[in-house]
């Protein structure tokens, strides 16, 4: 019950094996509606402008020596030669938003690259960089990837190009699994303990690290599955990427936790005689993440705070909704504090900014995009319009429009509107009539018995061809949660998903719709779960996050008229725990005991980490030789009859 554990891109590991689902239709080509629209977009953007071009492949020293990276079982953690299609010559494919095209272009640029002289980037061998500073005596790593295969290859890259050096200290700029999760291929957990190697990391890393994607773990883990497209093809038709970076590695995900934690802004250390100087961002693009500034290189690590994407306000996988003002705030401090000497700043994404002139403008016009977001959102809610039709309204200036570090390639500007909405006013717009809808299933079910399902396809497929794909996407879903079975509002929902797609500027929206339009076309085919799970992710959460997690886990209304109480032991830890089910709910309570209690359970801390692994079945406890239970056992194992286990191949596009 315990499979969807996991971190921020716990669907990594499909990529490499569940790329195919159940058989579909062939998709289709470009329509006119979309060259059109398509057009449009190239028209108002300066694709004249190569400098990014420039800039991704300036200080280029080295590729990996095979674009495929395996595992130590054969396993293949990423094939980047999938998206070599990237890189052909001439125009933008009809079916490719030719923004997005551009964006993924760049990102198939990797390698090792030379920022300035003593810091060096591995990039887009994973979704994040992992950087290098040339300490006295070592690398000084920052954020070293989303496994430690892809971390391994990146370290016998540089070693082998450059200069083979010793790991003398590592640094995690936020608490996102694409930036540590290949520590242990760098760094030895005893070497970090004993003072020898200094890891360091913002304040609530390790919590943050450990906790993102716990609790809703299943549902943000089957929704990442569309968001990364890792279900679709790679091509011009399937995925091109996610507009952070290509694709995450499938590989071995390590944690340990860090020997250094920064709290404050201004707080300066010194790694292996290199100074660093710390701004803390927490609420930003992570709830524990910092930047920071090498005064000796003149340079701003900018974490993935500003990047060349317009980034998420709110995570199409799901997450909690993050605040534009404080992005802001934390990009207009980074300007104060470093603004007037920096001369190159690089981030954990992308290639970076050289010249005092070119750092400022990119910061000062990525802060000013969030703060119009967001000002701009209470600006039209405060005249009464709500969150659709805002998002509807919402156009940039030209100014921040025409950038192309400001384009929604990963964070979706209708969706970071939506989202911004939300964070202050929810997600109900204030309408009655929309207090308490009917649920989507029985909703649908009333406006085809209102309008009838042919007349609903016939007016989906009249707006298909004049281009209309949003309305007819939604007439067309209608019919669809009405009779799942219905073929032909199914094939046109795909036809127009599908369409919406090719116009997507942002790689996640794009992935949404393609990966919808699949599953219309060829159902959800339901393949071995992935495992989510790490054991370093497992031992780093606390006994209360796993007793959280399990109070997700029971059915309120199977248990709501039942109460159970037992007294929990853990010996190796050596605490103690009230557990009781009352009133449909699951309650804990530390460091006490009941002197009534239907019974007392023992078991080691470890044995949960074996349930959480798979290891150990949780209705399987009482008759586990890992615990000892006084007292009464059949009502222990009734008691664990209502706690539910997820199903991770639910459908999304349908009911």
């Amino acid at each position: 019950m315990f499979q969807s554990f996991g971190t921020r891109f716990a669907f990594a590991v499909l990529s490499a094996t569940l790329i195919t689902g159940a058989a579909s239709a062939a998709p289709n080509d470009a329509t006119e509606a979309t060259r059109q629209a398509n057009d449009v977009l190239a028209k108002y953007l300066p694709f004249s402008n190569k400098q990014d071009f420039e800039n991704a492949r300036r200080g280029f020293i080295a590729d990996l020596p095979t674009p495929t990276i395996k595992g130590q079982d054969g396993n293949t953690v990423i094939d980047l030669a999938q998206y070599d299609f990237l890189k052909q010559d001439g125009p933008t494919p009809a079916t490719v938003n030719p923004s997005l095209w551009r964006q993924s272009q760049l990102l198939a640029i990797r390698g090792l690259f030379k920022v300035v002289d003593g810091i060096y980037q591995v990039r887009n061998i994973d979704l994040a960089n992992m950087t290098f500073v040339r300490g006295k005596t070592g690398w000084i790593v920052i954020d070293p990837l989303t496994s430690t295969e892809t971390a391994k290859a990146a370290l016998d890259l540089i070693n082998e190009k450059v200069e083979k050096l010793p790991i003398s200290a590592v640094i995690f700029t936020h608490s996102h699994v694409d930036h540590f999760a290949g520590i242990r291929a760098i760094v030895d957990e005893k070497d970090v303990r004993a003072g020898k190697i200094p890891v360091v990391a913002p304040e609530g890393f390790m919590e943050e690290a450990v906790s993102e994607n716990v609790f809703a773990g299943n549902v943000m883990s089957r929704r990442a599955s569309y968001m990364y497209g890792n279900l679709l093809p790679k091509n011009a038709q399937g995925t091109v990427g996610g507009g952070l970076g290509l694709t995450t590695a499938a590989g071995t995900i390590t944690l340990f936790e860090p020997s250094k934690i920064i709290n404050k802004t201004g707080e300066t250390i010194t790694l292996d005689g290199v100074d660093i100087v710390f701004q803390m961002a927490p609420g930003t693009e992570a709830p524990a993440e910092m930047l920071f500034y090498f005064p000796q290189f003149k340079a701003i690590d900018l974490a993935e705070d500003a990047n060349h994407t317009l980034h998420n306000i709110l995570t199409l996988r799901g997450a909690k909704v993050r605040s534009a003002q404080k992005w802001t705030k934390t990009l207009d401090e980074t300007i104060d504090l470093w603004g007037k000497d920096a001369v190159v700043s690089f981030g954990s994404h992308h290639w970076p900014q050289w010249g005092n002139e070119n750092v400022v403008a990119h910061l000062e016009k990525q802060r000013d995009l969030y703060k119009y977001i967001n000002d701009q959102t209470l600006r039209m809610a405060n005249q009464g319009m709500t969150m659709h039709e805002i998002a509807d309204a919402f156009v940039l200036p030209d100014s921040l429009a025409k950038e192309f570090f400001n384009r929604g390639y990963y964070g979706d500007l209708k969706h970071n509107v939506r989202a911004t909405y939300q964070l202050y006013l929810g997600f109900w717009d204030g309408n009655p009539a929309n207090f308490d809808p009917l649920p989507p299933k029985e909703e649908a079910i009333k406006y085809v018995e209102m309008v009838g399902a042919d007349k609903m396809i016939a007016t989906a497929k009249a707006a298909y061809d004049k281009g209309e794909y949003r309305w007819a996407a939604t007439v067309a879903n209608k019919v669809v949660f009405a009779d799942p079975k219905n073929q032909a509002a199914r094939e046109v929902e795909a036809d127009a998903l599908e369409q919406m797609g090719y116009q997507a500027e942002s790689g996640p929206a794009r992935n949404f719709y393609l990966s919808g339009a699949q599953e219309l076309r060829g159902g959800v085919k339901k393949m071995a779960t992935p495992n989510t799970s790490s054991p370093d992710i497992i031992r780093g959460m606390t006994t209360e996050m796993f007793l959280d997690f399990l109070a997700i886990h029971l059915n309120g209304p199977e248990a709501g008229g039942k109460t159970y109480a037992y007294n929990l032991n853990f010996p190796d830890i050596k605490q103690k725990y009230i557990l009781t089910v009352k009133n449909g709910v699951m309650n804990y309570s530390k460091d006490k005991q009941l002197d009534k209690a239907d019974g007392t359970v023992t078991l080691n801390r470890s044995t949960l980490d074996d349930i959480a692994l798979g290891k150990l079945k949780l209705g399987n406890l009482a008759d586990s030789g890992e615990v000892k239970i006084d007292g009464d056992k059949a009502k222990f194992k009734d008691m664990l009859t209502n706690f539910d286990k997820f199903d991770f191949w639910f459908t999304i596009a349908e009911p």
